[in-house]
């Protein structure tokens, strides 16, 4: 990928860089930016700048670059339904840059796993991780002793400015029907809680974020989700999750939240949240004359929200 990118290529990235400096803050001594994607099927890859009309996939080293000149606003991001082949993230690491490292799971057997990873990607100078990466495995429940998650949540501690945070990663089942999403969801909010408040634990600053398939606030699943103390940024309440989402009203279905105690106080320590957290909509400035689900086959159906804290 050193060859001189095409025109189109260029003037794509020129949009995205002006988009972005008007919609991410800049990055400080000051502050944390941790980011959250599901990049639909980021798995194989097509090793050339445009993908052909008989190429596939049609993620190319194009769309690679538009992905990663997102990603780069960020410290810390928390990507969702990498695949099994590795191509299309080790490409987006690459255009990256060497001061950008990951950290993956490995792809979750069974249909309902989908061959999925969960990675974090992170910038080395900004963050670095501080000793902890785990898959959450649930202990044996009542008659169903073998019960575990579709796909497993990862979790990975990290460092800013001697400040330690911890983030959770998951991608719910979505399944046939809503209700089916709902035990997921509770499980994991209720175990998420336990480790929380669980004395003498590598838990500072639990950060849960990631495609919770959630619907608004009222619903069953998001009252499940916030049932524990888990409570998102108000400025995520009013914001689209998807490319093709536009009911504002419906879906929540990504999600990046922390816990309060029950007086509503934060239970974060050293990072305060900035009171900045969003969106950032790719679709205006990216592979102009496509059509949306065209795109998302090449950036992602999904937007990337994301959220500011402030080292305290």
């Amino acid at each position: 990928m050193t060859e001189q990118p095409p025109t189109a290529v260029t003037e794509d990235l020129d949009r995205l860089r002006v988009a972005l400096a008007g919609v991410i803050p800049i990055k400080t001594e000051a502050n944390l930016l941790v980011g959250t994607w599901n990049i639909r099927a980021l798995g194989d890859l097509t090793a050339k700048w445009v993908a052909g009309p008989k190429d596939s996939p049609k993620r190319d080293w194009h769309a690679v670059a538009c992905l990663a000149e997102v990603i780069s606003r960020f410290d810390v991001v928390a990507v969702q339904e990498s695949r099994r082949n590795p191509a299309a993230l080790k490409r987006l690491l690459t255009r990256l840059g060497p001061h950008w490292q990951a950290i993956v799971s490995d792809a979750t057997e069974g249909a309902a796993g989908n061959g999925e990873r969960l990675a974090f990607l992170y910038d080395s100078t900004r963050v670095q991780p501080s000793g902890l990466v785990g898959e959450i495995v649930l202990p044996p429940i009542g008659v169903d002793p073998q019960r575990q998650f579709a796909r497993t949540p990862y979790t990975a501690s990290f460092s800013r400015a001697g400040v330690e945070f911890t983030l959770a990663s998951v991608h719910i089942l979505w399944g046939k029907k809503a209700a089916e999403r709902l035990p997921e969801i509770t499980e994991f909010a209720h175990w998420m809680h336990d480790w929380a408040v669980r004395p003498n634990d590598w838990n500072s600053n639990l950060i849960v974020l990631g495609d919770f398939n959630l619907d608004r606030i009222g619903d069953p699943l998001y009252e499940a989700f916030v049932s524990t103390g888990l409570w998102p940024p108000t400025e995520l309440n009013a914001v689209p999750r998807t490319i093709f989402d536009d009911d504002k009203t419906k879906h929540f279905y990504d999600q990046l939240a922390w816990f309060s105690k029950p007086d509503g106080a934060s239970m974060l320590k050293g990072l305060d949240y900035g009171q900045r957290a969003g969106t950032f909509d790719f679709i205006p400035h990216v592979f102009q004359g496509l059509t949306r689900s065209e795109v998302s086959w090449r950036i992602s159906d999904h937007y990337p929200l994301w959220c500011e804290f402030l080292l305290a």
